[in-house]
Order: structure tokens, then sequence, then C-alpha cells
């Protein structure tokens, strides 16, 4: 089963990956490839009663490449969300970039501690050397 659930992340993160390519291409064969890999994950996630199947990657799938393509309404929402949902810091940041969201702020670091003027008093001045 491990060996399963390993191979079920590394086909979402193909998909992720895909989903990218196609941001950045827009080609019918790059978005092609993404219902391909979203059909498999589908497949992988079993069935839910009866014969119908789960459709939960090909739907957001293709409302992602509609959304990347500029077809709906509420692309900047869609994208946003699939963005905030991706694990790898470095995939999110380049699927942000491709699809054009606003960059995300960089954590603020601690101020630095301001220098005491006194921090080197008393100590002995050393002769510059060349």
């Amino acid at each position: 089963m491990l060996q399963s659930v390993e191979d079920h992340h590394r086909l979402l993160c193909a998909w992720q990956l895909a989903v990218l390519r196609f941001a950045v291409t827009l080609s019918d064969s790059d978005r092609l490839n993404v219902a391909a890999l979203a059909t498999e994950l589908d497949r992988l996630g079993g069935r839910r009663s009866g014969e119908d199947p789960l459709h939960f990657f090909r739907r957001t799938s293709s409302r992602l490449c509609a959304a990347i393509g500029g077809q709906q309404q509420d692309a900047e929402a869609i994208l946003d969300c699939f963005c905030k949902q991706i694990d790898q810091p470095r995939l999110r940041l380049a699927f942000a970039a491709a699809v054009g969201l606003a960059r995300p702020k960089p954590a603020r670091s601690k101020p630095r501690p301001k220098r005491s003027p006194d921090l080197f008093r008393g100590l002995p001045v050393r002769p510059a050397s060349l």
C-alpha cells in the first residue's frame, strides 16, 4: 500500500507540473497531457457508488485550463486557490509567476538591533595594517 501512496503522490506532482507547463506554453498537447494525468488520478481514486467514477481531477483540470486560457470570469480566484494548494514552494512560485498572480510578499525578518555607539569603547585601538 505504501508504494501506491508514493506512486499517487508522484502522479499528483506530475499533474501539477503539467498544469504549470500548460500555463507556460498554452499548447493543446500540454492541455491533453493535463487531462490524461487527471484521468489517471481519477482512476486511482476508485469509484463512488455503482459505476460512476470520481471526476475531481478532470473537472479541476478543465476549470484550471479554462482559467489559464482566460475563458472564465473568476479565473484569478480559481488560479489563486490552486496555487495555495501546491505544497512545494518553488512550484507554487513558478505557477504564480506563470499565470501572473501577485507575488507573495516575503516574510519579514526581525529588525536588527541598533549598534550602540559605546560598543567598542575601552578596547585598544589596533594600528591599520596594509
